[in-house]
């Protein structure tokens, strides 16, 4: 049996964490708890509703596409180097997770605006592709990629490095081993992170703000949506978020029952 004062100690951890546990759960009890059935008919039937989710599942499931396509290769690279430019790479592709939104989107209007520092290079007829859906997909990459590729590196620097040296010797270029050997063993983390990135690309807010604007059927995606219907119909904006935080748990509780499978699987194989 535990001393008394050792069982107070206990008590007191245990309360301080129970603040912070319901200071960051209280507004989502608020939220779900204070949207009835009947806000949520309501809130769904508002006329920025269904565009904002079509725009929003179009831009999230193009720039997923490419961070997939661009950020698998990269992720394998990297996680093949020892060199001090590899982790330099890597150290710099973090920069969106850490940086405030509003200053990724004005970074992204700076490059690729009309009157950008490459814009007259990028854009010589004057056309700009800030304010388009194509810069929505391009903020949500920015922001999401970095999300991705950690959980690749993670997964890829997990393969065991004599199963590259085995394929290698029996004649496997690299294309092969990429495809045929890192790839499937790997596939677990690979989901896990499609899966974090594509959530928060659904949730960017300020870098689409600053760079795409709120334009509706044009750039205005969920996010911006709940802004929007603050100023017109709450109940719209509740609906939204309701959705939002729903799709959000979903895809928690995905990535951690992969990782979950992908540990008792390892387990097994050891």
């Amino acid at each position: 049996m535990k001393p008394r004062h050792l069982h107070r100690q206990h008590l007191v951890l245990v309360g301080l964490g129970a603040v912070l546990v319901a200071f960051l759960a209280l507004p989502f009890a608020a939220l779900l708890l204070g949207t009835s059935v009947a806000d949520m008919r309501v809130g769904l039937a508002h006329p920025l509703v269904w565009p904002a989710m079509r725009l929003s599942l179009l831009t999230t499931s193009l720039s997923l596409a490419l961070v997939l396509c661009f950020g698998t290769p990269l992720a394998f690279v990297l996680a093949r180097s020892q060199g001090r430019i590899a982790r330099a790479i890597e150290t710099a592709l973090q920069l969106p997770i850490v940086v405030p939104p509003a200053v990724a989107g004005l970074a992204l209007l700076l490059a690729f605006g009309r009157r950008s520092f490459f814009g007259e290079w990028l854009f010589p007829d004057g056309w700009s592709v800030a304010f388009t859906t194509a810069a929505v997909v391009m903020a949500e990459v920015f922001v999401s990629a970095p999300f991705y590729i950690q959980a690749a590196l993670s997964s890829f620097r997990g393969i065991d490095p004599q199963l590259v040296v085995v394929a290698r010797t029996f004649g496997a270029g690299p294309f092969r081993v990429f495809f045929k050997v890192a790839l499937p063993i790997a596939a677990p983390g690979i989901a896990a992170g499609a899966a974090m990135s594509w959530a928060r690309a659904l949730g960017e807010f300020g870098a689409t703000l600053m760079f795409a604007g709120n334009l509706q059927g044009t750039t205005q995606t969920l996010p911006l949506a709940i802004y929007s219907a603050l100023e017109s119909d709450v109940r719209a904006a509740q609906a939204l978020a309701v959705v939002l935080v729903c799709v959000a748990f979903m895809v928690l509780i995905a990535v951690r029952f992969g990782f979950r499978n992908t540990k008792a699987r390892t387990e097994v194989r050891s």
